[in-house]
């Protein structure tokens, strides 16, 4: 009888083990079988976006004549029309016009456009929050920071997705515009940092400020945090990461490895100091997807080339709908916009990870089945006694 408890005992720790094991796989399995990392912009942001009307996919800011112009676009790869579920989410564009912001790095301005000076003092001196409704309008709006917020113009609305990238050269997006007067802010304004962030409820879900950056699966975890907390948040996860970041860092380091120039806030700096073209500001004809590979983050370059060779295409270098010249500045809608087929896992893979999983749920039920079995037969043997 002691033997049988003995038996017992170690095939439940045996269980238990297994368990453990399959609960540490399945965010790894997640994480590198994601399709989400491989579409392109914030248009896969965040990798496990489950509400797309919520997924921010560009913000563009640059100046016109006396005015500053501001894009902030949302709802990914759209083929379908109104109505479209966006009442219950709030997006909203952050204006910092206080933090330093310095020119002096080479570097940081090539990749960034300058370097914010005290990135833990970011914060929002002028906020613009929008409702939509079903047709993409603009259902509401408030305005808190400026001067005269009844100068500022607001416009919403369907439109062709204005990123350069040929996933989506057949697709729109639901872009918000917005044109505030120069003379809104303080005489001597030079330098803003801007960024945009999409809510439900009070709780923030998506985040997008400079091109190519929470897009990046190292940079998944920056989405649900203000700007003012990035740098630090970047910096604990390069010096103390957790078990699973420190493993794909290691055998994943293209994807998930922190880099030595990673340590900046994801927001758009814009100066008037110099001329508009990203990094500084980002105007709607600039190439970002090249212009980041030329700084080292080529992950969204290369899967531009790849999805239009493979469909017997050049590789897009502008905007396949030209824009407006005059507010909104987003080209028309597609009429009958089309997504290219997201690309699946060939049935072999398939197959293979159905093996994998099925293994892992025998390594859980099997121990557990035996130390049933135990039990019973301990029983059996009390009863007898």
């Amino acid at each position: 009888m002691q033997v049988v408890s003995r038996c017992a005992t170690r095939l439940w720790r045996l269980a238990a083990a297994g368990l453990w094991i399959c609960v540490c796989c399945l965010p790894l399995c997640v994480c590198c079988l994601s399709p989400g990392a491989a579409r392109g912009s914030d248009h896969a942001d965040p990798i496990m976006l489950r509400e797309v009307e919520a997924g921010l996919t560009g913000l563009f800011v640059f100046p016109r004549d006396d005015r500053l112009v501001i894009v902030l676009c949302t709802r990914r790869a759209l083929t379908s029309g109104p109505p479209l579920r966006l009442e219950p989410y709030r997006y909203t564009v952050h204006i910092d016009t206080h933090s330093e912001v310095s020119f002096a790095s080479q570097d940081a301005r090539a990749r960034y456009g300058g370097e914010v000076l005290h990135p833990e003092g970011i914060r929002p001196d002028i906020s613009i929050e929008m409702r939509l409704n079903e047709d993409a309008s603009l259902r509401e709006h408030q305005i808190t920071g400026l001067r005269d917020p009844a100068r500022v113009r607001i416009w919403a609305g369907l439109r062709d997705d204005p990123f350069i990238f040929y996933r989506f050269s057949r697709t729109n997006v639901i872009g918000m515009v917005i044109e505030i007067p120069f003379d809104e802010f303080r005489d001597n304004q030079v330098d803003w940092l801007v960024w945009g962030t999409s809510s439900r409820h009070g709780r923030q879900i998506d985040h997008v400020g400079r091109s190519l950056r929470t897009m990046l699966p190292r940079f998944d975890f920056l989405n649900t945090l203000p700007p003012s907390e990035h740098v630090a948040a970047i910096r604990r996860r390069h010096t103390d990461p957790g078990v699973l970041q420190d493993l794909l860092a290691a055998n994943l380091s293209p994807l998930f490895a922190i880099r030595h120039y990673d340590f900046a806030p994801d927001v758009i700096i814009f100066s008037k100091r110099y001329p508009t073209k990203f990094p500084n500001g980002r105007l709607l004809t600039d190439d970002v997807a090249k212009l980041c590979c030329e700084q080292g983050d080529c992950l969204l370059y290369e899967i531009s080339l790849a999805e239009a060779h493979a469909d017997h295409q050049p590789r897009p270098v502008a905007n396949n709908k030209p824009f407006l010249e005059e507010f909104p500045y987003l080209a028309e809608p597609n009429e009958n916009p089309v997504a290219l087929p997201a690309t699946g896992l060939k049935m072999r893979t398939r197959l293979i990870l159905g093996l994998i999983g099925l293994g892992l749920l025998l390594l859980v039920l099997w121990p557990w089945l035996l130390w049933w079995r135990c039990r019973v037969r301990l029983r059996r043997l009390q009863a007898a006694s």
